[in-house]
């Protein structure tokens, strides 16, 4: 018997939103790849982090999550979805919003079934369906607002179909889903009996007098739905892990008990953080976040656009999609990697995001930066006009 990697390694590769940003360190640009935030971590939040440390509360949380953690979650649902969340029976803490969906498809997916996954998509999703012996099912979007079609859906859907994932506000589109989109998906998934994976992380992150709307508050949506999301993007703490499910109690504690085999906890005092924030900081905190992050999208979009990369503007989160189909190049990582090496700033490429080769003229950047920091990548990239190469048209 020769020592061999598992069969599993194929499926679960290195992501190219961290490629990106290894190779941005290597030529020292500026880092609009990953979504990683260089925004203040707020003081409530970091100080409640170290209140728990200094008094000791550095062992095994509930496997669970902190009884403070869970209640402020529930108490938000309440607040903002109008959820009777039951912080005893309704609430997982997890290792990140990635850990939840993980531990939620070990816990409700057989081998073999298919989830429904809308192009484009986050990637992680896919790699977490694919990892846990799911298979996904691509469904393609129209730009510029990434609507979807019934009959698209209606003809994917097999005996197999087992779910399917909406993720609003959208990474990497910005696209916030619509209440009368949402009703759709709502109906079909009660036509079918299948379950709803939301991914809800930057419902926060909403601009242009947009709602955000959490699908499991729709009429005869809450025993299907799992409501998946975190506190590392609204409180600049990506590297603290503190993500959550909510969801039915019937699912609950299945999806619980993975986390405790995969994670045990996530880090106990950081929860105590993240609960102060989500306890301390009022709506207006939150209005004003939104408010920054739309002004940082108008920074970079009319930069794009002044470089010629034609932007789809979001309307939530903190990414652009941006057209570079016009760059040297025969898809969009080379284009990426062409126009890191001649501005400087790194992106991601379109084709981490589609199944097929709707990807190959995009990229992503992420403007989830300091202004300063987007505004000298807006400059960075207005080289483009000296290279020599225009646009079409």
């Amino acid at each position: 018997m020769t020592l061999a990697l598992s069969s599993r390694h194929e499926w679960v590769k290195k992501s190219e939103l961290r490629a990106m940003s290894v190779e941005c360190e290597r030529v020292g640009g500026i880092n609009l790849s990953q979504g990683v935030c260089d925004l203040p971590v707020p003081e409530p939040v970091v100080r409640a982090a170290k209140k728990a440390i200094d008094a000791g509360n550095n062992s095994y949380s509930r496997h669970d999550g902190t009884d403070a953690l869970r209640r402020a979650l529930a108490v938000k649902y309440q607040r903002l979805a109008g959820l009777d969340v039951d912080p005893e029976t309704n609430v997982v803490a997890t290792s990140g919003a990635t850990g939840a969906l993980y531990c939620s498809c070990l816990a409700l997916l057989e081998p073999g079934d298919e989830v429904m996954l809308f192009e484009p998509y986050y990637s992680y999703h896919e790699s977490t369906i694919v990892a846990t012996e799911a298979v996904p099912v691509f469904i393609s979007t129209k730009a510029p607002d990434w609507s979807f079609s019934m009959e698209d859906l209606e003809s994917a859907v097999t005996s197999k179909t087992r779910a399917i994932i909406v993720n609003t506000p959208s990474n990497p589109s910005g696209k916030v889903w619509s209440r009368e989109e949402l009703l759709q998906i709502a109906e079909f998934a009660k036509r079918h009996d299948i379950f709803v994976f939301t991914d809800e992380i930057y419902d926060l992150f909403v601009f242009d007098g947009l709602e955000h709307i959490s699908m499991a508050s729709l009429p005869g949506m809450w025993e299907r739905t799992i409501t998946m999301s975190g506190l590392s993007k609204t409180f600049s703490i990506t590297g603290w892990r503190i993500g959550y499910a909510i969801c039915s109690e019937k699912w609950a504690e299945a999806i619980g008990n993975f986390s405790d085999l995969v994670y045990v906890c996530a880090p106990t005092p950081l929860q105590m953080g993240a609960a102060a924030g989500i306890v301390e900081l009022d709506d207006e905190y939150f209005a004003k976040l939104a408010d920054k992050y739309r002004r940082k999208r108008e920074i970079l979009c009319d930069a794009l656009f002044e470089a010629g990369l034609t932007p789809c503007v979001p309307q939530g989160a903190y990414y652009v999609l941006a057209d570079v189909s016009w760059l040297p190049g025969s898809d969009s990582k080379s284009r990426a990697m062409y126009l890191l090496d001649k501005t400087g700033v790194a992106c991601v490429p379109g084709e981490s995001f589609f199944k097929g080769t709707a990807g190959d003229d995009i990229v992503r950047f992420c403007f989830a930066k300091e202004d300063d920091v987007v505004e000298e990548a807006g400059r960075r990239l207005q080289k483009l006009k000296a290279l020599g190469i225009e646009k079409a048209g």
